[in-house]
Parts: structure tokens; sequence; C-alpha cells
């Protein structure tokens, strides 16, 4: 059986390749994004699309993508919407018939489980979430989403023992590195991605101060810095 990867795309924006061949995208914005090393046309296959809040710079291609390669849209019931009436996302390209999940809620897709999470971030729409993605062999992935650090990640990681964690460290809009190793404590992965970082002037410019805090204050857990378009294996 192949190995699980996982594709950091630059910003939020990751490809899962199961071990079964399933592909999901998280945060799909290609259009604008500087650093983004794809491009629509470089996208066949794609089974689930995860969106964590409507702001573009998670969710610009998500509908482009869904419609391309039939890719299942979840997100929140109000962004959901928002993508059906603004960007014609086809009702059926949508979670539970078009009606979207909420936090908390889970669904099962291709053996997949995906759990619906808060995070503490701003959203036009609805509200902003994360994800944990339980894969078909039970390693289990979690997708902060933007955010910043809150008391129930312990919760999170009594109910869902989490192999990987993706955890924003870019500040101003979501966490910083010394709240994301904070983040790590609470969560107690096997291993973390840094995320959302370097995209912008305005963010942390790249993962140093990150591994070094991560290092001192959560030895046992594995950083992996990835460079857009790199993957590693889960």
């Amino acid at each position: 059986m192949a190995n699980t990867t996982i594709k950091w795309l630059s910003h939020a924006f990751f490809s899962i390749t199961t071990s079964r061949g399933k592909v999901i995208l998280i945060d799909p914005w290609i259009a604008g994004n500087p650093l983004c090393p794809v491009k629509l046309n470089d996208l066949n296959k794609v089974d689930i699309i995860l969106v964590t809040h409507d702001h573009f710079d998670h969710c610009a291609n998500a509908v482009d993508i869904s419609k391309k390669t039939g890719g299942v849209v979840i997100g929140q019931p109000e962004t959901v919407g928002r993508l059906k009436t603004g960007l014609s996302l086809p009702e059926g390209n949508a979670v539970f018939g078009g009606m979207g999940m909420n936090i908390g809620g889970s669904t099962t897709i291709d053996g997949i489980a995906i759990t619906m999470t808060q995070a503490f971030h701003s959203s036009e729409t609805g509200a902003p979430c994360g994800y944990i993605i339980k894969l078909e062999g039970g390693t289990t992935i979690y997708h902060a989403g933007d955010t910043g650090i809150f008391g129930s990640m312990r919760t999170l990681a009594d109910i869902y023992p989490i192999d990987l964690a993706l955890l924003p460290i870019g500040g101003c809009f979501t966490m910083d590195p010394i709240q994301a190793v904070a983040a790590m404590k609470l969560l107690k992965p096997r291993k973390v991605i840094p995320m959302h970082y370097k995209t912008f002037p305005i963010l942390e410019q790249d993962a140093k101060r990150f591994v070094d805090l991560a290092k001192k204050e959560a030895p046992s857990v594995e950083v992996i810095v990835l460079e857009p378009g790199e993957e590693c294996v889960v």
C-alpha cells in the first residue's frame, strides 16, 4: 500500500493524498497567490475540498476545483451558501446535499472521517472553523484553520489523538510562533507543519523562530518545515 503524503501549496492550502489514492484539498487559493506552485489545470483528481472560512485567501478556487473535478466541498452552512449563490457551486457538490456542515458535525466520505472544529477568527459569512481528518488507515490530521490559541485545543487532543497538526504561525491575523508553540503543547501531536506565513509582508517571513521555540518548549514533537510545493510522508 502506498504512503499517505501531504503537500504544502503555500498559505493554508494543502493537498493530502491518502494511501488509497484519495485526494483532499484544504483552503485552496491559487489565483493571486504569490507563492502557490500549482495552477488550476494541474488539479485533475480531487475527492474532498475543505474550506475553513470565506476569506478569499482560503476559498478563492474551491468552486473552480469542485466544478472541474467533482470534489465534494465541506464548509460551514452560510459559507457554502455563499459559494452556491455567489460563485455558482452546484448543489450536489456540497456536503449533505448542499447544506454544508457546522462546528461539531462529522461526515465520512470514502472511509475518511471529517469533523469540523471551532476556530477563533473572523468570516464574512458563518463562523470560521478547523478540521479533524481521520484517514482510512486511522492517521489523524488537524488543520487548525485561521485561529488564535484556545484552551479547548486540549480537549481536541483528548478526543482525537493527533498524528499531524497544521498550525498557523504568521501572526497579525492568526497565532504567532509563541502562541503556536503553546498550542502544540495543548494538542500534543506527533508532528507539526507550520502554515499561514510569508505570503504577505505583514506576516512572519520564515519558520525559524517557531522551530527554535518548538525545540525548546516541545522537543518531543517533530517539526516539519516545507517550502511551497514540497511534500512529506504523514
